[in-house]
């Protein structure tokens, strides 16, 4: 069973109490921003918030409880953690703006918090236990309340432990009261990959990897840890075997299910529309250790968004769409019955879905040749010049090294690992540019909290991107959401194993 992870309870025995209580945190900063750190209960937080505020603002509330529930995949139906019945849970729906209010009651016997992924919302709601809230205790409820600022493809999930690998996700759609529309119907799909409620959990994948969870044994008294290596791991662990021409190494667990919208192959969903109709289809990578190769057989799209915000339209055959990062692609519907296909990339199996025009048989094990041919990755676009971070040079660099090994399994940032990193300072007002450096075998989607950043190389705008092996990304972007936020890699197993740190705000 998944209690509270060693980042939060670690983290929440120390900066919680101060932070959350009275508004700073407590921690060593790295030289070059002085000051005390902006906690997410200070001021200055409250102040912004309210300054996003206006009179007569629509305010949408919703309610969802973190629950067990049996869940239909299609076929096999498992014991599992969700917001529902079914996967994903629950669709949130807003315009920029507008104040969402959403009610999370806790129905599990665990703690659990919700962190609404992309949305630079007030600090005090990001939804990171130990960071920015108390976890929402098993049977009591939080109200997160921020103003949603920006358009585009968001989703949510919780932020404790491993609940991500479980149910515990749902899309957010945050709508342009501007859109200028060019579509005629809309698909939401949402790729997974899936373990729980098959003879594992989340946690026994984490032991299989070297991680302890709670319960275990002490080191030394029959844990696996540093007895496993990254070639020597069978079965549901992939180690070396999962290679991708693309991105490297492409993750750590070989999952018995790929889902699209809580689905498997055996039993896919199925999107019918007219031959001709234009589709604006908003893809979101929940997954927590796999990325995904999309593509619509017979068709090309066309990538208009990426992590909510508009890019130059730019033609594929297919995209790689890594954990925590959404792409928006229009379609025009060909006449037939065709697969839209998510390969695991670097690993067997794949989730697929079905766009049906016409009558006929679907195929929906047999990989589209779209799959293999052109394939965007998100570090390629560039930005209309609307939503192009304005020019300026920057006032602070920051460096971010990722490493890591897998016996034992620990996957780092500047050498240490959560939350032992030392924090990003940065002062409000500031341009920052920081350096992501990959310096393992394995890619990692890097995301950050309550920003979203700019690529120096094109400028498309991003809050998730991946880093492949060896290689550096280079992002900026306008330190003016003060307030302590998590930057960690989207691979749930390596956050939880400690690639995560903070960007502090200091005053």
């Amino acid at each position: 069973m998944v209690q509270i992870s060693r980042r939060s309870f670690l983290l929440g025995a120390s900066a919680a109490a101060g932070a959350l209580a009275l508004g700073g945190l407590a921690g060593c900063a790295r030289p070059g921003v002085a000051g005390d750190p902006v906690g997410p209960g200070a001021e200055v937080v409250r102040r912004l918030e309210a300054q996003r505020r206006t009179a007569g603002q629509a305010v949408v509330a919703a309610q969802v409880t973190a629950r067990p529930v049996q869940v239909d995949l299609g076929g096999p139906v498992v014991s599992t953690w969700g917001y529902g019945d079914t996967l994903p849970g629950p669709l949130l729906r807003a315009r920029a703006g507008d104040l969402l209010q959403v009610r999370v009651d806790n129905g599990l016997g665990v703690d659990t918090s919700i962190h609404f992924h992309g949305i630079a919302m007030s600090n005090d709601m990001d939804g990171v236990p130990g960071l920015t809230q108390e976890p929402i205790a098993a049977g009591e409820s939080f109200t997160y309340e921020f103003t949603v600022p920006h358009p585009g493809t968001y989703f949510y999930h919780s932020h404790s432990g491993l609940q991500l690998d479980r149910g515990l996700y749902g899309v957010v759609v945050i709508d342009d009261p501007a859109e200028p529309g060019g579509y005629d119907d809309e698909w939401v799909v949402v790729l997974d990959d899936w373990v729980d409620g098959t003879g594992r959990t989340p946690d026994d994948v984490a032991r299989e990897l070297g991680m302890s969870t709670p319960g275990d044994p002490a080191p030394g008294t029959g844990g696996m840890g540093a007895m496993m290596d990254h070639g020597s791991m069978g079965g549901m662990m992939g180690g070396e075997s999962m290679r991708s021409d693309l991105l490297g190494g492409a993750g750590d667990v070989n999952y018995p299910y790929y889902l699209l919208n809580g689905r498997t192959p055996a039993d896919p969903v199925t999107l019918t529309a007219a031959p001709g109709r234009r589709v604006r289809i908003r893809l979101v990578n929940a997954a927590s250790d796999t990325a995904f190769r999309v593509g619509l057989g017979g068709h090309a799209m066309t990538v208009t968004h990426s992590d909510g915000f508009p890019v130059t339209p730019v033609d594929t055959d297919a995209v790689l769409i890594g954990m925590g990062e959404r792409f928006d692609v229009l379609v025009t519907l060909a006449d037939g019955v065709f697969p839209l296909y998510a390969a695991a990339e670097g690993k067997p199996g794949h989730a697929v879905a079905v766009v049906r025009t016409a009558a006929g048989t679907a195929t929906t094990d047999t990989r589209p040749v779209e799959l293999d041919r052109q394939v965007l990755l998100g570090t390629a676009l560039s930005p209309p010049e609307p939503v192009r971070l304005p020019r300026r040079s920057h006032d602070n660099y920051l460096s971010v090294d990722m490493g890591g090994t897998m016996a034992p399994y620990r996957w780092v940032l500047n050498g240490a690992t959560f939350p032992d990193t030392a924090p990003l300072t940065v002062a409000q007002g500031q341009r920052v540019r920081m350096r992501l450096r990959n310096m393992s075998d394995m890619f990692h989607p890097m995301h950050l909290h309550g920003h979203t950043f700019a690529l120096v190389d094109g400028g498309a705008r991003k809050d998730t991107v991946t880093v492949r092996p060896m290689q550096t990304v280079e992002i900026e972007f306008d330190a003016d959401n003060p307030g302590q936020w998590a930057l960690h890699c989207h691979n749930a197993y390596h956050q939880e194993a400690g690639m995560m740190t903070t960007l502090s705000y200091r005053a």
